[in-house]
């Protein structure tokens, strides 16, 4: 049986810059119904991102076999690149000559508020891309991407019958409850940080049980205080890995979501996917960006041993 995780979702550019002051010595209470400032920002540095780019890279470097299916815009040849020398298959791929790939401009001031712009671009053509033309796929992951593509490519998996992992994150609010229902309903698998999941409930109207009942694993990120799986009737607690030095949390549910996916492709157990999914974020945490942590196969596996006493392969 293929191990090939279909990875659904966005490519991205994040544009992060710094100001060296504070947004509230410039932005006045009295005057936000007419703001017109600008922050001098000095220090600007570009990160390759996107959701399905970020999962793709983890479970690459886990000696998984990830193949992204999302949109780059005519400035995406670098990214694509990019992608082909870490040896990722990119040829679910699909480039949008009349758009730019989506971006995310990211300015943070001394105390580390932002204001952000997003920029969705080539993203909103995801729905041009199709399922059914990726090949044999032992499991997929839906995770956030243009609003259409999204509905598209989770009901693609329905009728392909491709077990997937629902993954909302960002784009959560961009779905009623009926259409969550469907999503839930549709899918495998359901994973959530522990805000998320709460708007879950609210949007649907179903409770922690309902849900669950209708996945094969409901998994609840908790942040510093690890996470949550339920599935078979169990509730397994997975520990929160203590990072070597807390960097960057960006992408850290990306990295998350890359450990849960190796495990079902592995036939591995909840609990052992995932104590490699929360060691995956504590890696990632280290370093600045998305994609900038490297480790080989049996780097991971000599760190899952110190951090949880066992191996795993």
């Amino acid at each position: 049986m293929t191990k090939t995780a279909l990875i659904c979702g966005s490519l991205a550019f994040d544009k992060i810059m710094q100001y060296h002051g504070r947004f509230g010595d410039t932005l006045l209470a009295d005057q936000l119904h007419r703001v017109n400032v600008s922050f001098l920002v000095p220090t600007l540095r570009t990160e390759y991102g996107g959701c399905a780019a970020n999962i793709a890279y983890n479970l690459k470097q886990l000696g998984g076999e990830p193949l992204m299916m999302g949109t780059l815009g005519q400035d995406g040849g670098d990214y694509l690149k990019r992608m082909q020398e870490q040896g990722l298959e990119t040829r679910g791929i699909r480039t949008i000559p009349e758009a730019y790939t989506a971006q995310c401009f990211v300015t943070a001031d001394q105390d580390n508020n932002q204001i952000n712009a997003f920029h969705p671009g080539a993203m909103e053509y995801s729905n041009q891309n199709n399922v059914a033309d990726q090949g044999a796929i032992r499991v997929a992951i839906i995770s956030p991407d243009g609003r259409d593509g999204m509905i598209k490519h989770a009901r693609d998996c329905a009728e392909q019958k491709v077990p997937f992992m629902f993954d909302p994150g960002q784009q959560l609010p961009m779905f009623s409850g009926e259409e969550l229902i469907t999503f839930i309903d549709q899918a495998s698998y359901l994973a959530c940080n522990d805000y998320e999941f709460e708007m879950v409930m609210d949007r649907t109207g179903l409770s922690h049980a309902d849900i669950a009942a209708r996945l094969e694993a409901l998994i609840i990120t908790r942040g510093e205080a690890g996470s949550d799986i339920y599935a078979n009737g169990e509730h397994i607690k997975i520990p929160a890995v203590t990072a070597t030095n807390v960097v960057d949390p960006t992408g850290c549910g990306d990295a998350y979501r890359a450990g849960l996916l190796f495990g079902i492709t592995n036939d591995l157990d909840w609990a052992t996917s995932g104590r490699i999914a929360s060691l995956l974020g504590a890696i990632k945490i280290a370093s600045a960006g998305g994609q900038n942590h490297h480790f080989t196969p049996q780097e991971f596996d000599a760190q899952f041993e110190q951090a949880f006493g066992s191996k795993f392969r």
